[in-house]
């Protein structure tokens, strides 16, 4: 399986937000990727405006178009989105996984840490997502899921060989440190490969968001079964295809290595 790991910086218009979509998946599928994952909050930044005044369904126009270029091009795109909550003026924090699958993920821990509450305006999601692509069983998580192992536990006992992390991370100091750290050890704790994929810095683009809203630092990577980064991009936009077959074929060999998922006591 060739992924493309699609670390860009999202702006504040969908629209102009499904050009940045379509010529990464377009550049990525002409280097050979199946799979393009996005980060989270691709529809738009969370420093933009009200979430709620650009939710749409996810059968609506937003989420069509990301389903019209994944045809057009060939591959799966997973994306970060918004759409409308059950509670009006809030919303629900989506993943859309769009292509050869379509599924739909939401957001089950709410970032209400370092001193921003996501959860003023989202809803948490309830129901883990994993699905099958060309034979991976793939797990979705978002940003601050990573900080939580039962989650990805849970995929792993619903077969997931792969997780797909997408992220808007928040910088501080030491935020990439744990980015790094826990991204490596949610493979390592459930012997699955996982591609992180987060928002590239907007510093890094000259753009200065300055508001404390997470809105990216980059250092998206691919970590193997048994917790080693295989890839690791900078903190700048970049859409790197990587193939991912042979981390995936030795996920057997690290599990029986490596039984956790086997030995876990369950409480």
């Amino acid at each position: 399986m060739r992924i493309a790991l699609a670390q860009v910086v999202a702006g504040s218009d969908p629209l102009e937000n499904l050009s940045l979509i379509a010529r990464e998946t377009a550049r990525a599928a002409a280097d050979g990727a199946e799979l393009v994952v996005f980060p989270e909050a691709v529809m738009c930044r969370f420093a933009g405006p009200d979430l709620a005044e650009v939710a749409e369904p996810i059968n609506g126009a937003w989420a069509e178009e990301v389903r019209r270029i994944a045809r057009e091009t060939g591959v799966t795109i997973v994306v970060g989105m918004f759409t409308p909550a059950a509670t009006p003026g809030r919303v629900r924090n989506t993943l859309l996984a769009a292509g050869a699958v379509d599924a739909a993920y939401d957001k089950i821990h709410l970032y209400d840490a370092f001193g921003y509450r996501e959860s003023d305006a989202v809803e948490p999601g309830a129901q883990p997502v994993v699905f099958e692509l060309n034979g991976v069983r793939i797990g979705l998580a978002t940003c601050y899921d990573v900080r939580f192992p039962a989650l990805f536990r849970a995929l792993a006992d619903d077969g997931a060989q792969l997780v797909l992390v997408a992220a808007s991370w928040g910088s501080g100091p030491g935020k990439r440190e744990h980015w790094e750290l826990l991204t490596r050890t949610r493979a390592l704790d459930t012997t699955t490969v996982v591609v992180a994929v987060g928002q590239a810095d907007p510093l890094s683009t000259g753009r200065d968001d300055g508001v404390g809203a997470p809105t990216g630092i980059g250092y998206s990577g691919v970590i193997t079964a048994d917790g080693t980064d295989i890839v690791r991009l900078g903190d700048a936009p970049e859409t790197r295809v990587v193939d991912i077959a042979a981390a995936l074929s030795a996920v057997p060999d690290v599990r029986a290595k490596i039984p956790v998922l086997a030995n876990a006591r369950r409480f």
